[in-house]
């Protein structure tokens, strides 16, 4: 029987040693014992308030930073790791934490290319199809700059510039980017088979 899929994200940070405190914020009881038992802390049981479909990813860390303030403890870096992210690694976060620290930035964020210029994207209207960007439509894929996304895997934070600003990230953040073959969004059952696939490639690569 396999591992929850939580675990890979609290053995990353674990092993990665860059954190005083690696935690799960949860409102599950379920998930907090998990969480537990793999060696993350649960402190404290995130509020209904951000435990919606509403609630934002800086909502929580905020929440969680002034919940740890209340025990009287304070961190220079916070780090968000999405709790489906099998694709993070103990490397990528320290590597993330290196560059936060050395650059002066405000956040890092891992980043992937876009496989196809999004320039070219097509929506459909009345059931036709139509271009976001037409005045590219003959534009060669290799003549329209890259675009990238975000990998949904973890956001390295400067504790007191997002406090100020409450941003993942600003025009003073730095990309981390990563592979295709690394990153998958799970929403679906479709996806979870995606992330097989390309988790057997990836353990293959870095022998994990």
């Amino acid at each position: 029987m396999g591992s929850p899929i939580i675990k890979y994200s609290i053995d990353a940070a674990l092993l990665s040693n860059c954190f005083d405190e690696v935690m799960v914020s949860t409102d599950d009881m379920e998930i907090a014992e998990i969480a537990k038992k793999s060696g993350a802390k649960v402190p404290f049981i995130r509020s209904e308030q951000n435990s919606d479909d509403h609630s934002t990813t800086a909502d929580v860390i905020l929440e969680v930073l002034e919940c740890y303030r209340k025990l009287n403890s304070e961190f220079t870096h916070v780090c968000c790791i999405y709790p489906t992210a099998p694709f993070v690694t103990a490397q990528k976060l320290i590597e993330a934490r290196e560059l936060l620290s050395n650059s002066g930035a405000d956040s890092v964020i891992p980043v992937t290319m876009f496989s196809f210029p999004i320039f070219r994207s097509i929506k459909i209207e009345d059931g036709k199809i139509k271009m976001f960007w037409p005045e590219y439509m003959n534009s060669r894929s290799q003549d329209l700059p890259k675009a990238y996304h975000d990998c949904g895997q973890f956001y390295y934070l400067n504790t007191l510039k997002f406090e100020k600003s409450k941003k993942l990230f600003s025009d003073n953040s730095l990309p981390m980017i990563i592979p295709e073959s690394e990153v998958q969004d799970i929403d679906n059952e479709e996806d979870w088979k995606i992330a097989e696939i390309k988790y057997e490639l990836f353990k293959n690569k870095h022998n994990v």
